[in-house]
């Protein structure tokens, strides 16, 4: 019996191993994270968009397509991610509420996606859209004219 026993874990090594090997030859693009961050960062209530810097401006005017890993930086390893996002919060968030949403969402995405382990999600701040601010006094100002 305990011969049977060793010859059962020498094949599961060996399985193990084989999974390891075919895991190691699939590579990720920084890209495909985030893409798959910035979707989870989009499903946050109190995000108004993100901030991704002129050159990811001009793109999306030009391609007339939403970019959905603008804003979001990612540095890969081996087996891990570091992933930075760059927001704009809608007024009247409360803004630890929001990143710790956007911390909580984005590495369920990724580690249920990818495999990667996340070890930082960064949430960067970058403004506060007070649009939203201004049309809701707009619709009390008109309310209170009726």
């Amino acid at each position: 019996m305990s011969e049977e026993n060793q010859e059962k874990k020498e094949e599961v090594v060996e399985i193990e191993g084989e999974i390891k090997t075919e895991r190691e030859g699939i590579q990720i693009s920084n890209d495909v994270v985030a893409v798959i961050a910035g979707v989870a960062v989009s499903e946050v209530s109190g995000v108004s968009g993100m901030s991704g810097g002129f050159a990811g401006g001009i793109s999306e005017v030009l391609s007339g397509k939403k970019n959905l890993a603008k804003g979001i930086k990612v540095e890969l390893t081996d087996s891990t991610a570091k992933i930075d996002v760059n927001i704009i919060v809608e007024y009247g968030s409360r803004i630890p509420d929001v990143a710790y949403e956007i911390q909580n969402r984005v590495k369920k995405a990724v580690e249920n996606m990818t495999g990667l382990k996340v070890e930082e999600v960064n949430v960067h701040v970058q403004g506060v859209n007070t649009d939203t601010a201004k049309e809701s006094e707009k619709q009390a100002d008109t309310e209170e004219e009726q």
